[in-house]
């Protein structure tokens, strides 16, 4: 059984243009982030860049988040 937050999320992916755009991004990030750990040495470069993307995952993560609380409120 999914909680609350979850139903919200599933119905927010059904029916909102831009949380499915922010969820699409999110996943986008994390599959340039996956690449960029499976390494095993970073350049100076690539560890920037790795601290680039767990950035914005995190903000649109947090966008996202709100979504879900405005959807619970309404």
């Amino acid at each position: 059984m999914s909680s609350p937050a979850e139903a919200i999320r599933e119905q927010l992916m059904a029916s909102s243009p831009e949380f499915q755009r922010l969820r699409e991004e999110h996943a986008r990030l994390s599959s340039q982030l996956e690449q960029l750990t499976s390494k095993h040495f970073l350049t100076d470069q690539e560890q920037m860049e790795e601290v680039r993307l767990k950035k914005l995952k995190l903000r649109i993560k947090d966008q996202m988040e709100m979504l879900v609380q405005k959807a619970r409120v309404a």
